[in-house]
Formats: C-alpha cells, structure tokens, sequence
C-alpha cells in the first residue's frame, strides 16, 4: 500500500529525514573552511564510529563466528551460503534504489543517524534473541537470526550511498584514505582485542550461551558507534541539481556507463572480483570439515583475519592518498589471489592462519580504496549515484557468487577455492592493463582541456 504524501507516516519520515529545514547556499571556499575548522572533530567522532562498530563486528563476524553459529544449527551448506550472500551482497543491493533520494536531499547525516538507527543497528539485537530460543527450537533461532541479519545489512546498504557521501563531505579528498585507513586500523584493532575475548567465551561457555555473550556485546558496540557517529558535523550543502523522479533516474543510468568509459571498465572489474570472493565464507567451514578444529581455534582465525586487516588499513590509506586507490586495489587483489590459493593448496590446518592473514590484508585495501575510489570518478552532487550504481552492481554479482560457491563446496572445497583464486587473478590483469586511476585521469583531462 503507497504512503499518501499528506499522511502521517509520510510527514514523519519528512521530519526524520529533515527535509524542510531550510538550507542556505555557500560557496566552495566557505563549505571548505567549514570543512578545516570542524576536521579534527569529525576525524575524532567518526573514528570511533568506526573503532566500535568493527569491535562490534568482531564479536560477530560474518566470515567466521557467523557461520559456527549457523553450522551448529543445520548441516546445510547451503545455510552458510546463505549467509555469505547476506554477508556480500546485503550491504551493496539495495544502493541504487535509494540513491535517488539521498542525492535530493541536502542532509546525508540525518539519513545515517535517524533512519540508520532503524534499518541498521536496531535489528542486531535480534541476534541475542535468535540465541536465546535455540535450546527451544534450533529450526526457529536459525530463521530468526537469518532475517535479522539480512534486515541489519539491508538495511546498512539503504543508508549507505548517505554515509559515503557524508564521509566525502567531511574529509578532503587527499585526506580521505589517511582517516578512513587509520579508523579501521584503530577498529581492526579493537576487533583483535574483542576476537581475542570471543575465543574465550566460545571455549569457557557451552553453546548456544557463548554466542548469546557474543552476540550480546556485538550489540552494545554497535549502539555505541552510532552514539558517536551522531555527533558528525556535517557541512550541509544546497542541491543545485534538478530532481529526477525515479524513472527518469534509472532510464538515465545507461547513459553514465555508456558515457563515462573508464567507469565501466572499473564496473566490470569489481564485479569479476566479486566473483572471486565465493570462497570467502567456506573458508572457516573447510578447516572445520578438514581438521575438525576446535571452536576456539575459529576465535584465533579471527584474531589473525583482524591483524591482517589492522595492517591492511594503515598501509592502504596512506598507500593510497599518495599514489591513487588503483594500485592499492591491485595489491588488495593479489593478496586475495594469494589467500585462496593457499586454502587450496593447505596440507596443515596451520596454513590457515596465513590464509586468513592475507584475506584480513585484502579486506584492508578493498573496503578503504573499494569505497573511496568510486568518489573520484564523478562530481560530487552524483556520488550516491555512482556509489549506487557501483555497489549494487556488485551485490547482485555477490548475490549469485556464494550460490554457486555452495554448490561447488558440496563437490569439493579445494575445487571452489582454485576457482576463486582463478577470478581473483584475472580481476587484477583487468584492474592493472584496462583502468585508469581517476584522480589522475581526471587530472589530465583538466590540464588537457585547459591547455586546449
């Protein structure tokens, strides 16, 4: 049933995404000294932001307490398949469908703060109550989680073109992999810690009470990253672009691949890569159907994957800053390709601490230059669009790669991982001979242009 435009539900959401406050024009040079004079504020508010919410997630990890959580509830590979769909495609699908919106409004905080508290965070709690119910009915707790999750990473993803935007408005753009790099540094390494007390738990406490702990502390680090993300100031810029009804915006979405080459190129090779990532959530599940390792060892895992992306995000933001985010995907790729050749090739169980170690590095350049990156290619009244665009894409791609790496795990999981190592490889030949890094390509065109 359509929302009436005079109703109630209507106005309340006009009021929570502040639509009629009034906006008043500034030019570049004031919107940038608002920028300088709020840096050290925002840098510290949204560091934590993220600090908490990667603590948050270490607590629940989607590449390995998640699916020990799932397998000890069905022996369905297809369960964590599903999971891993959730936990690839989840947060990129429902980009562009709110893209639209999000590019009209003038206030992308008011959409992350007071529409994110409702699709994104308030759902995680629902993850203590899948918990709780599983001495009740395993079958229920099972289907509860997996609703409640896919509702959390739906629900992040519809905010999400807001808060790439919010992020682009706050930090320049020779600044951005620096914070964003050195905020998952200090959360990957929160996360270490918190990994490290979650492999306590899941050993000192019998199932399903360790993950109710788990998922119970996930929750409270989750809040508390939105309390300090809420205290963002956002350099609130007047929409001087004509709005679109969503019609015109999707029949318009052709023209900017068709337009725009170097962006399609780089479309491509994200979605190829994507493809590569099917082997990410059978990782855990074929060291348990291996070595039959203990639940504990699945904590250390996951202290391993977080060093490994504690590194990553240092490295990759400063990387990146001063060299472009091309060459640090590139090298995200590799250590992908690198990662899944080992878990194809382990004749030790020990061999998976180096295979999580170089996901954790690949994870690392991948979320600070797969995010950042897609800023450079347009102006930036159209970044939700590009993000839209950009990440959808490849959640639709991500939606089909754990399908099919459930499938090919039931025959073989050396066979998936030889695979997704076989994709990686061809996703680094592409993004290396057949893309352009945009801050320089954009470079030459304004200094091409000018000289014309």
């Amino acid at each position: 049933m359509l929302i009436r435009k005079t109703g109630f539900m209507y106005q309340s959401l006009r009021r929570l995404l502040q639509v009629d406050k009034t906006v008043t024009s500034r030019s570049d040079e004031e919107l940038s000294a608002e920028v300088e004079r709020n840096y050290r504020w925002n840098y510290i508010a949204n560091l934590l932001d993220v600090a908490f919410y990667w603590l948050g997630n270490s607590f629940a990890s989607a590449t390995t307490i998640i699916p020990l959580f799932v397998s000890k509830l069905t022996p369905s590979p297809f369960a964590i398949g599903l999971v891993a769909i959730i936990a690839q495609s989840g947060w990129s699908l429902p980009q562009i469908f709110t893209a639209n919106v999000i590019e009209q409004l003038p206030r992308k905080k008011a959409v992350v703060i007071n529409l994110g508290f409702f699709s994104e965070r308030l759902p995680v709690l629902l993850w203590v109550v899948a918990a709780l119910i599983v001495p009740r009915s395993p079958i229920l707790a099972l289907v509860v989680f997996l609703l409640s999750f896919a509702w959390a990473n739906l629900g992040a993803g519809a905010v999400a073109p807001a808060w790439q935007d919010l992020i682009a408005r706050c930090f320049p753009v020779n600044r951005r992999g620096r914070f964003l790099g050195m905020s998952l540094f200090v959360g990957a390494g929160f996360g270490a810690l918190g990994a490290s007390l979650s492999a306590w738990i899941l050993k000192t406490y019998p199932f399903p009470t360790n993950f109710v702990y788990t998922f119970g502390i996930a929750a409270i680090a989750i809040i508390f990253s939105w309390v300090f993300l809420s205290f963002t100031r956002e350099p609130v810029v007047a929409i001087t672009r004509p709005k679109q009804s969503s019609r015109q915006f999707f029949s318009s979405l052709p023209d900017i691949l068709r337009r725009d080459h170097n962006f399609s190129r780089f479309l491509l090779v994200r979605m190829v890569l994507s493809l590569g990532g099917m082997g990410v959530g059978f990782i855990t599940v074929a060291a348990l159907h291996r070595w039959q390792i203990p639940d504990s060892t699945v904590g250390v895992y996951t202290i391993v994957l977080l060093l490994g992306q504690t590194a990553g995000n240092l490295f990759f933001g400063w990387l990146s800053d001063r060299f472009g985010h091309k060459l640090s995907l590139e090298l995200g790729i590799l250590a992908y390709f690198v990662s899944f050749t080992l878990a194809w090739l382990a004749p030790a169980k020990e061999w998976f601490y180096v295979v999580f170690a170089f996901s954790g590095i690949a994870s690392g350049a991948i979320v600070v230059s797969g995010i950042l990156v897609i800023m450079e290619f347009c102006e930036p009244q159209r970044r939700p669009t590009y993000a839209g665009l950009t990440n959808t894409s490849i959640g639709l791609v991500g939606m089909l790669a754990p399908m099919l790496g459930a499938g090919i795990a039931n025959v073989n999981y050396s066979l998936l991982f030889a695979i997704s190592a076989a994709f990686n490889l061809i996703a680094w030949v592409a993004m290396h001979w057949w893309v352009k890094d945009p801050r320089w390509a954009n470079a030459e065109n304004v200094l091409a242009t000018r000289q014309f």
